[in-house]
């Protein structure tokens, strides 16, 4: 079988430059295709499969710089090397926060060209690589769900998705947001990108700003180390700010100025750091209500909601519970063998059904994991659902029963701190701070234990 020829595409609106170009890469083995203009490499791209691009920034018709928009914005992640007769550090800047891999100057040197070629197909290849490796690792959780009601949101995400408009994710605790926001990112041209998630109920408003925007060293007592912001981890990626109703009006006035000039400054820093990010939004408040109350900057609001999407609860959309319900269980039985011998019956699934879940899709996953672990059986019937939910608290029986289950004090701690911490969550409607006060222990501690036991916020 004959070696694979990476296949260029040289644009240029200089024929002996291309033909110079095209002559050079084919005797180093490459196949070349040339183009004369920005249009015809475009109708060129969505022909062919193409490794690399040569492209020139001054051409007639749409520049090099256009061209690469194009390019990127249909979702062609081949390596673009830049070439120009006159280039400055502005184009090249430019051109390189656009996804270009490389800037050139005309004439190009032979030796410097070359090397680049191949530097880039290489990068090329190992980003191929790193492709299938992700297509085997697990992927994010699917949206569960048949409903008219999650059918209209998937088809949201899908219009959505391919495009750099803001959105603003609305919905009760529990209903998914921050997993809608994940398949927006997914879903778009920025999917290789970071997807950088910030919740900004649980930073202390006075620790905000650095998170969002980073600090040099120094620039506050504590400061000991430069350290980047939020905004910058997602530098060409997506940034997804949840309960961005929390957040203080001072910082609401910070992230209005950086969403309008596309650029930040770190606390105590003195320069403007050019970003590209694009920001999703997440809130269970009523953002309008707040307006009038004086408690979110309208201006925001109108910069962050391009596109509203709002999450239906499980109320809205109950025959969607059953599959739920399995697909928590699956997910339990991937993590722990203790749940492999465990299922549902009809009886239990239409028990779920017909049961109140006002802390939606959350409370159902951990209604499951209590189930699993508390039933008696191995079979979760109707019996069951009602026995271990038949309200927010967990008798003696129940703590017998997982006592039963394990040998190890350990475990039954945790297991306990668990089943505690979930029922205080659910009687405070999953509010983190109420819950905080209820049971003596610090937001930050509460936010702890959620991660240490996987409980999903």
């Amino acid at each position: 079988m004959a070696d694979y020829k990476a296949h260029i595409l040289v644009t240029d609106d200089e024929r002996p430059i291309r033909n110079t170009l095209k002559e050079i890469l084919e005797y180093e083995g490459y196949k070349v295709t040339t183009a004369e203009s920005g249009n015809v490499a475009l109708e060129l791209i969505s022909a062919n499969s193409i490794d690399l691009m040569l492209l020139d920034i001054k051409m007639s018709g749409i520049d090099g710089i256009e061209t690469l928009r194009q390019v990127r914005s249909s979702g062609h992640e081949f390596p673009v090397v830049m070439v120009s007769g006159n280039g400055t550090i502005d184009l090249a800047v430019e051109a390189t926060r656009m996804g270009a891999y490389d800037f050139l100057e005309k004439p190009p040197d032979l030796n410097r060209l070359l090397v680049t070629v191949r530097n880039a197909l290489s990068q090329q290849d190992l980003s191929k690589e790193v492709k299938q490796i992700r297509k085997k690792l697990p992927g994010i959780q699917e949206i569960i769900g048949e409903s008219k009601a999650i059918t209209r949101i998937k088809t949201m995400i899908d219009k959505v998705a391919p495009t750099q408009s803001r959105v603003l994710i609305t919905g009760d605790n529990g209903t998914g947001k921050e997993l809608v926001a994940r398949w927006i990112h997914e879903k778009s041209p920025r999917k290789n990108q970071q997807f950088v998630a910030v919740n900004c109920a649980a930073i202390p408003s006075e620790l905000l700003e650095s998170e969002l925007f980073g600090h040099e060293k120094g620039a506050f007592t504590g400061a000991n180390d430069q350290r980047i912001g939020k905004f910058e981890q997602a530098d060409g990626g997506t940034l997804f700010l949840d309960e961005i109703g929390d957040m203080s009006l001072d910082a609401q006035a910070k992230v209005l100025r950086v969403l309008q000039e596309n650029n930040i400054s770190r606390v105590g820093g003195s320069s403007s750091i050019s970003i590209d990010v694009r920001v999703l939004a997440a809130t269970n408040k009523d953002l309008e209500a707040e307006i009038q109350q004086g408690n979110f900057r309208e201006d925001l609001f109108h910069r962050i909601s391009v596109i509203p999407i709002k999450v239906p609860s499980l109320e809205e959309r109950k025959e969607d519970i059953p599959l739920i319900a399995k697909a928590c269980l699956t997910k339990l039985k991937e993590k722990d063998i203790s749940f492999s011998s465990i299922e549902f019956d009809k009886s239990g699934l239409k028990a779920l059904k017909q049961r109140k879940w006002t802390g939606n899709v959350r409370e159902l996953y951990n209604a499951v994991e209590r189930l699993g672990i508390l039933a008696s059986g191995k079979v979760i019937d109707e019996e069951a659902v009602s026995e271990v939910l038949k309200s927010r608290t967990t008798d003696d029986t129940g703590w017998e029963q997982l006592a039963d289950r394990t040998n190890n004090f350990q475990d039954f701690k945790e297991n306990a701190e668990r089943i505690f911490l979930v029922k205080q969550l659910e009687k405070n409607d999953w509010n983190i701070s109420q819950t905080a006060d209820a049971i003596g222990l610090q937001r930050s501690h509460i936010y702890n234990k959620m991660k240490k036991y996987n409980i999903e916020r």
